[in-house]
């Protein structure tokens, strides 16, 4: 069954920087009223993010995020995100140990979700943490977003908004190309600042802390923070422990060739830095991700440059190598699973 989803950009996003609580221009917003009412009636809400925009739906709701797998054709053993209005809100789903408060109190709200035990006393569904005894949390650095599950008091459960496997969307119009006809509502807010999803990282006691994908904030930065190398996970596709693990991911329709120090006729270049690879003059199109070679910048720009290379007379989309400095070993994993 299709639905004609709504459009809404809100002028006055603004919230309680502690709580989460929208303020009153925000609350009193009949777009926000709508979303909020939707969500608590089980709906699907694009939402955007720091990271990307994210599909959302209350946590605790089963039906609900069986909605989002069926809106994704996403596999139902592939664990979901919630997202939470604050620290404390959290702590209300999640046991989080020394390393865990850490990392919260170092990066939240921001592009990290933590891998945590779930309490016992925990209404997130476990369809969302796909039958395991983790829950991936996050608090992020998205007014909208901690504002939603503040007014609706519930865990909003927000992969990616577009089809399973696909590149993710960072802007409203990226999201309406893939799942205009499959959701309710769609809250465009611009392009995304960060542009890859947000690292995931396991804090579970008796194991090591483990970066499960790397992400919006960099392996050096969490690891200064926790004063240790942190532990490194691999593919999974059979049990993930988190969103991002499966070996083939955020993948154009064409392929993906890494690496590639010559351009081929039929290919477009998706470039990194000042220098080009030989031949770059055969490429259909080139894209620069950053011509100053700043990771950053490229990590906002990565999803939709592939998405605007990924057209009909390009053979191959083509990538620069890009080092892993930085948001480089992020941008490094989607591309690798891209071309998977």
């Amino acid at each position: 069954m299709t639905r004609p989803a709504t459009q809404w950009r809100p002028l006055h996003p603004d919230i309680d920087p502690q709580t989460g609580a929208p303020a009153p221009g925000l609350a009193d917003d009949p777009g926000f009223q709508s979303a909020s009412k939707l969500l608590a009636d089980g709906g699907l809400v694009a939402v955007p993010t720091e990271t990307v925009y994210g599909l959302a739906a209350d946590a605790t709701n089963a039906e609900a995020v069986a909605s989002i797998y069926q809106a994704k054709n996403r596999p139902s053993f592939n664990p979901l995100i919630s997202h939470l209005p604050s620290l404390a809100a959290a702590e209300l789903h999640g046991l989080f140990n020394e390393d865990a408060l850490k990392l919260a109190k170092s990066f939240w709200p921001g592009p990290i979700t933590l891998v945590v035990p779930k309490r016992s006393e925990s209404s997130i569904a476990d369809l969302t943490s796909a039958g395991l005894d983790t829950v991936a949390i996050r608090v992020p650095d998205a007014p909208l977003m901690r504002a939603l599950a503040f007014a609706t008091g519930k865990p909003l459960a927000a992969p990616s908004a577009n089809r399973s496997g696909r590149v993710s969307p960072t802007t409203a119009a990226h999201v309406s190309d893939e799942l205009a006809d499959r959701i309710d509502m769609i809250v465009d807010m611009g392009a995304c600042r960060v542009g890859v999803e947000s690292s995931v990282i396991l804090c579970v006691d008796g194991e090591p802390v483990t970066l499960l994908r790397p992400g919006g904030v960099s392996a050096e930065d969490l690891e200064a923070v926790l004063g240790r190398p942190l532990a490194r996970a691999g593919t999974n596709d059979k049990t993930p422990s988190s969103p991002g693990m499966m070996t083939s991911h955020y993948a154009p329709s064409v392929p993906v060739r890494l690496n590639a120090e010559m351009i081929e006729a039929g290919e477009a270049l998706l470039a990194f830095g000042p220098t080009l690879p030989a031949h770059a003059d055969r490429a259909v199109e080139i894209v620069n991700l950053s011509e100053s070679g700043d990771s950053f910048e490229a990590a906002q720009k990565l999803f939709a440059a592939l998405r605007a290379l990924d057209r009909p007379d390009v053979r191959c989309i083509a990538v620069a190598p890009i080092g892993n400095e930085g948001l480089g070993e992020a941008i490094n994993d989607r591309l690798k699973r891209a071309a998977a």
